[in-house]
């Protein structure tokens, strides 16, 4: 363990505050970061001040006004090269994710490559920033489009996905023209410094440094000041839905962007001709992976009666062989939950699913440390918890009839980001995925809830919060749409047939 902090120079006491340079002293608090499958420390971390904050918008600030004016294709090439150094880097901070957050060594390192991916989508996409060209109803006219970066970006993360998310921003946003300015979860630091290290090492070689800029502070000290910053035209936050609603209004109220990605309530529909394994594989993954803890969570489960009873038991014995336990372990399937604080709001959540008539099934124990079992809970669909998110590993099992009822279940929901039917039918894979179906942002046919590709536009709608990000053109959110008419005729007709004499 403390190799891989040696080499990601994140060891000891670290400052948390970088801008054009590091603030080898921040003037904010310490904290230490923690390792969830055993309570030991790995390091401390030294917090930026609101001083600090300022310092490293202003110094953004400056950067953006030399990076702006770089050739989107040579901003994707220094993207590139931080790519590269990720490659480098990927088994370490893999296992830093792993250490510090609490999931599996797998997906701690298949994170990492999420960050990879995403460099290589933004340097083609560098070379596609595009506009439309339109046709003028003025003689001697030309209108088009054009994209111009934004500003300075501020990406607020979460936990649970410590470094990935911030790529989706961060990287996109660059080369589009922007610089970032990144304030990670106060429980995942370190993975944060690291990849930071390896951003500025990137962009001080090419005399770019405050390109990327990371101030680690609390919420509602830097998180609060940043939603209110009128030098930040646009805000991604990714986090819960009650903190996603103040940091809307703070934003909303400066006239300034917004990007949300909040709760999930993810649903999946299991219809009597489903592949049963294949949706069995699917479900497991999607509740249990990073220990519920994802907002793509499996976290409802419609079955339809005729295969309700085969496919509960089967969820039974696989739920009781998962083998929890250390998350650097290759054979672990489930880690601990990143607090003592997740722990305790579980086993809050599984007395008032009890309270509510759920049946549990198995599991929602708590084991030593922040060790807990998965549940499986059978439930009903009119029960108040089960509209509710659990970031934790707890499944609700609703049996239904006909596919309308599961999918009005599915939807009396305030959250819309993932969801998944299992089918071998035409018919009813593509009711799922029409307007009458499905309300959320992702809709998957025999695929889970859970592991969203980078190519794809990612986000959801209601509580969720309408905000997309990596892929499709969710680089439109960090740019600015300029519309431009060019008059080579040598008169000035008037649009709509207008005449105006003077």
């Amino acid at each position: 363990m403390n190799a891989i902090l040696e080499r990601l120079g994140v060891a000891g006491t670290v400052p948390g505050a970088c801008g054009a340079r590091w603030i080898e002293t921040p003037g904010g608090r310490e904290s230490v970061s923690f390792n969830p499958a055993n309570g030991e420390p790995l390091a401390t971390v030294l917090q930026a001040s609101a001083e600090d904050y300022d310092r490293i918008v202003d110094e953004a600030s400056a950067a953006f006004v030399r990076w702006r004016m770089v050739p989107a294709p040579r901003r994707g090439e220094i993207v590139r090269e931080i790519g590269e150094e990720l490659r480098k880097a990927k088994d370490d901070l893999g296992a830093l994710v792993t250490l510090e957050m609490g999931k599996i060594l797998a997906e701690g390192r298949g994170e990492v490559q999420e960050m990879i991916d995403i460099a290589d989508f933004a340097v083609g996409l560098s070379r596609r920033l595009y506009g439309l060209t339109m046709h003028s109803e003025r003689p001697g006219h030309r209108m088009y489009e054009q994209w111009h970066p934004l500003g300075v970006v501020g990406v607020v993360t979460a936990f649970n996905f410590p470094v990935a998310v911030w790529s989706w921003n961060a990287l996109i946003a660059a080369v589009c023209g922007d610089c970032v300015v990144w304030k990670p979860s106060g429980l995942t630091p370190l993975t944060a410094v690291a990849v930071q290290r390896i951003c500025h090492q990137v962009t001080e070689r090419h005399g770019f440094a405050g390109v990327f800029s990371l101030a680690i502070g609390a919420g509602s000290e830097i998180g609060a000041r940043m939603a209110e910053d009128r030098r930040l035209p646009l805000i991604s936050f990714t986090g819960s839905t009650s903190t996603g609603r103040d940091v809307a209004v703070k934003v909303a109220e400066r006239l300034g962007r917004s990007i949300l990605e909040l709760g999930g309530n993810n649903g999946v529909i299991v219809m009597d001709d489903a592949n049963l394994d294949l949706a069995l594989r699917a479900v497991v993954f999607g509740s249990v992976g990073t220990a519920g803890q994802r907002c793509t969570t499996t976290r409802r489960l419609f079955l339809q009666r005729g295969i309700a009873e085969r496919f509960t038991d089967a969820l039974l014995a696989t739920y009781r062989q998962i083998r929890i336990g250390d998350p650097i372990d290759p054979e672990t399937v489930m880690g601990p939950l990143v607090s003592e604080t997740a722990v305790e709001e579980m086993m809050r959540a599984m007395e008032t699913i009890r309270g509510q008539g759920g049946e549990v099934l198995c599991g929602g124990k708590r084991l030593d440390g922040c060790f807990v079992e998965p549940a499986l809970v059978r439930a009903k669909a009119a029960m108040p918890i089960v509209r509710e998110e659990v970031f934790a590993p707890v499944l609700y099992l609703i049996e239904f009839d006909t596919l309308d009822e599961a999918v009005a279940w599915h939807n009396d929901v305030p959250q819309g980001l993932s969801s998944s039917i299992f089918t071998d039918s035409l018919t009813a894979a593509e009711s799922f995925l029409s307007q009458r179906g499905s309300d959320c942002g992702i809709a998957n046919v025999n695929i889970g809830t859970s592991g969203a590709e980078i190519g794809g536009a990612f986000g959801g709608e209601k509580e969720t919060g309408g905000g997309r990000e990596a892929g499709s053109d969710s680089w439109k959110a960090y740019m600015r749409r300029q519309t431009n008419t060019i008059n080579w005729s040598g008169e000035l007709p008037l649009a709509q047939g207008i005449e105006f004499r003077i």
